[in-house]
């Protein structure tokens, strides 16, 4: 197992920056950085074995699917969450669809759309502190209800709502649940067993500390035949490398049939990334995450800054300030790496950062 201190020197980038800026992208870990730089170089020379770069992606699936507790075969390989989004759009039997309105665009558009096919898409408005409490998405999830969509950790302020009790009251109905987790994997565990969503789609490039380009794609076994092939193609089928020519359209009955053509140079990253975190502890990770989040939001309430409720814990903490854009400067000064989300102070922390990363932070914030 790697330690959490072997794991924060993985990271040279730690050397000069307080990197709290996760929910956006972090810095390179060196294996993953290397396993990118190993078939660029293997490019440049000339020793192009296409087949081998893809092995990197199909060695993603099962590490994938041991994250969150599914079988393989239930994984498809994507390139972003608005494909997954899509195809299980464009799947669904005519109903209602309950989404939150400040949800990020890839896990919306792909639903607004549906009214032009005669959907009835309910948008959540979020409340005055810019989110959707679960109890409001509760209400909502009537007869009728096909799909409720929602962000497992919500990418502006950090928000993580009771994802237990949208299922339960979503199958009640005889609904499904599409979950975008690219602000929680990575970070936060998420069991299907235990949660059993219906739909999981993420991308890596977040908290999976992967290259843009690679994403993952669970569908639950029972919903594996219902779901649509949005872009059939080469990919689709179980052997894609027996024969690319002509018919027949044989999909695979797997979630392989969702499979979309692979970036060549983000998978082997990806694929050392996921290895990278399955060598850590994962409640580990959560716990030190979870505590580094809270150690904020507590110091920062002491200054007198307000920071958006929580229902659950959340390693993404928002705060709410008067110039967000002036304290990004001042928190650059420090070397201090965060954004700026729907008007909130918006930081993540990971499990590479620790707690003098959260004081320097808030020293750096000052007070209100």
């Amino acid at each position: 197992m790697t330690t959490l201190e072997e794991f924060r020197g993985l990271f040279p980038a730690l050397e000069r920056y307080v990197w709290l800026n996760s929910p956006t992208a972090p810095p390179a870990a060196r294996p993953v950085y290397e396993a990118v730089q190993a078939v660029q170089a293997e490019w440049l020379e000339g020793k192009m074995d296409w087949h081998a770069w893809e092995e990197h992606a199909f060695a993603s699936r099962p590490l994938f699917a041991s994250l969150i507790g599914a079988e393989a075969d239930d994984i498809a390989l994507e390139s972003s969450v608005s494909s997954a989004a899509a195809a299980v759009a464009a799947s669904l039997p005519p109903g209602r669809v309950v989404v939150g309105a400040p949800e990020f665009r890839s896990n919306l558009f792909p639903w607004l759309a549906l009214r032009d096919r005669g959907f009835e898409v309910v948008e959540l408005p979020a409340n005055e502190h810019g989110v959707v409490p679960t109890d409001a998405m509760l209400a909502e999830i009537t007869d009728g209800t096909v799909l409720v969509a929602l962000s497992s950790v919500q990418s502006s302020n950090g928000y993580r709502a009771r994802l237990d009790d949208v299922v339960e009251r979503t199958h009640a109905v005889g609904g499904r649940v599409f979950v975008d987790a690219c602000q929680s994997l990575g970070a936060l565990r998420l069991d299907v067993r235990a949660t059993p969503v219906d739909y999981v789609s993420t991308h890596g490039y977040k908290w999976l500390l992967s290259p843009r380009g690679a994403a993952w794609f669970y569908v639950r076994p029972e919903r594996l035949e219902e779901t649509r092939v949005l872009v059939p193609s080469w990919r689709s089928v179980d052997d894609p490398y027996a024969d690319y020519y002509g018919g027949p359209m044989e999909l695979s009955k797997t979630a392989r049939k969702h499979d979309a053509s692979l970036a060549w140079f983000s998978w082997p990253g990806a694929r050392a990334a996921l290895e990278l975190l399955a060598s850590l502890d994962a409640d580990e990770v959560e716990r030190r995450c979870l505590e580094l989040a809270a150690a904020f939001r507590e110091g920062a309430a002491a200054r007198g800054f307000a920071a958006v409720p929580e229902e659950l814990p959340s390693q993404i903490v928002g705060i709410e300030v008067p110039d967000p854009g002036a304290l990004i400067e001042r928190l650059r000064e420090r070397r201090v790496v965060a954004a700026v989300r729907g008007g909130f102070l918006r930081v993540g922390f990971h499990a590479f950062n620790d707690r003098t990363d959260v004081e320097t932070a808030l020293d750096a914030l000052g007070s209100a």
